[in-house]
Formats: C-alpha cells, sequence, structure tokens
C-alpha cells in the first residue's frame, strides 16, 4: 500500500514508548520489551494498525507486535492505536510497533520468541510476475517464518485479491504448511470472531470477497 509521505510521522514515533525501528536488540528477548510472559502474536504488512489495536484491546493477556518497513504507515498506525483505546479510556501496554524490512525478519524474530500465532491481512499481491517473489505470502518467506513459529504456529491470511490467494494455497503447500481452513467469502463463512479492518470494509463495500485460510507449521 502507498501513503504520502507524513513529515509529522517519524518525530512522534520517536517519543512513543512502545515503537522501536531496531528489532534486532530484542530478537529472542521480546518478553523484555513488553516486561511480562504473556505470549505473543505478531501481524506483518500491518498497515494502519486497526486490526492490531482491536486485537489487542480485546486481549489485554496477549502481546502483539505490530510490524512494517514504512515509518509513515506506523506514524499513522499508532495515531489509530491510540484512538482506539482512548474511547474507552485505556492506553495500550500490549503492542510494539516495529519498523523492520520482513526480507529481515529473521534478525528481528527468535524461536525463543515463542511465536504462535502470526498475521497476514491485506498485503501488497504484487501482480506482476517478475515482483511476485516480494509477495508476503511467498514460499523462500514462508520458510523463513518457519524457522521462528512454534511446533503448533498458525497463519491467518486474509486477502481480497483473488490471484494472491490461489497462488498462495500453492505457496503454503510448498512450504510445507498444512492448510486447516480456507473459504473463499469469510464474511459468509461460518467464522464469528473476524474483525473488520477499514479496508476490509471498504473492499466488503465494493461487493469483493475476502478470501481466508489459515495455515499450520
Amino acid at each position: 500500500m502507498r501513503i504520502r509521505k507524513k513529515k509529522w510521522a517519524e518525530p512522534e514515533l520517536s517519543e512513543c514508548r512502545y515503537y522501536t525501528n531496531t528489532p534486532e536488540k530484542y530478537r529472542g528477548r521480546w518478553k523484555e520489551f513488553f516486561g511480562n510472559d504473556y505470549p505473543i502474536e505478531l501481524e506483518i504488512g500491518c498497515g494502519k494498525c486497526t486490526f492490531v489495536a482491536q486485537k489487542a484491546k480485546r486481549n489485554p493477556d496477549v502481546n502483539y507486535i505490530a510490524m512494517d518497513i514504512k515509518s509513515d504507515m506506523l506514524g499513522v498506525g499508532r495515531r489509530n492505536i491510540e484512538r482506539i483505546f482512548e474511547e474507552s479510556g485505556e492506553s495500550p501496554k500490549n503492542i510494539a510497533l516495529v519498523r523492520c524490512n520482513v526480507e529481515m525478519i529473521d534478525k528481528a524474530i527468535a524461536p525463543e520468541d515463542g511465536i504462535a500465532v502470526m498475521y497476514i491481512n491485506f498485503c501488497n499481491p504484487w501482480p506482476r510476475e517478475k515482483h511476485k517473489k516480494r509477495r508476503l505470502t511467498y514460499p523462500k518467506k514462508l520458510r523463513m517464518y518457519r524457522d521462528f513459529l512454534t511446533d503448533d504456529g498458525v497463519i491467518y491470511f486474509k486477502t481480497d485479491n483473488d490471484e494472491l490467494f490461489e497462488e498462495s494455497i500453492g505457496y503454503f503447500e510448498e512450504a510445507k504448511y498444512t492448510i486447516r481452513y480456507l473459504t473463499r467469502d469469510l464474511h459468509n463463512s461460518d467464522i464469528r470472531d473476524n474483525i473488520v479492518t477499514e479496508h476490509e470494509q471498504m473492499f466488503t463495500d465494493e461487493g469483493i470477497p475476502i478470501k481466508y485460510l489459515e495455515a499450520t507449521v
């Protein structure tokens, strides 16, 4: 997703107690970052952070790492997190906003961090053939995630893009994941705890079914 330059983003992030652009310092030590032993879940390509903010607010006994490569996006995300928590007079205590290139995720997350749940929501579909290796669901990346996911780890994947979804099914299989659940119309499925993000609502309003799968290590 493209986003215009936000001159205020980096200054605001630098004052944010739960932001870091040096995640390698916490590799294998994310529980120290959060200051507790709660389980940690990871969202990559977190975008505007409305999903992770709602997850964190609903589940105060779970920590969430929200990762994106763009500080401008994370700046918008921080404002959304603050807004969503302030609606009930709370402050976010179980979120880490992390600037990181997913290509370098192995330098930021270690098996010792105990990541059992991972989310990939509405990532860039990279439709041109020469760019498909950049997809967050490409086999090479899925194999990287396996290195730090727990033995019972699961990836939750949502997209509006038909081609990305169908090809990702093959990617998960190639990377030796087991697809335990799949639907090509999430909002008419038996999934009842889905969090609808801004972009998800936009696609739904346009009549585009949301594709969804769960893949286990």
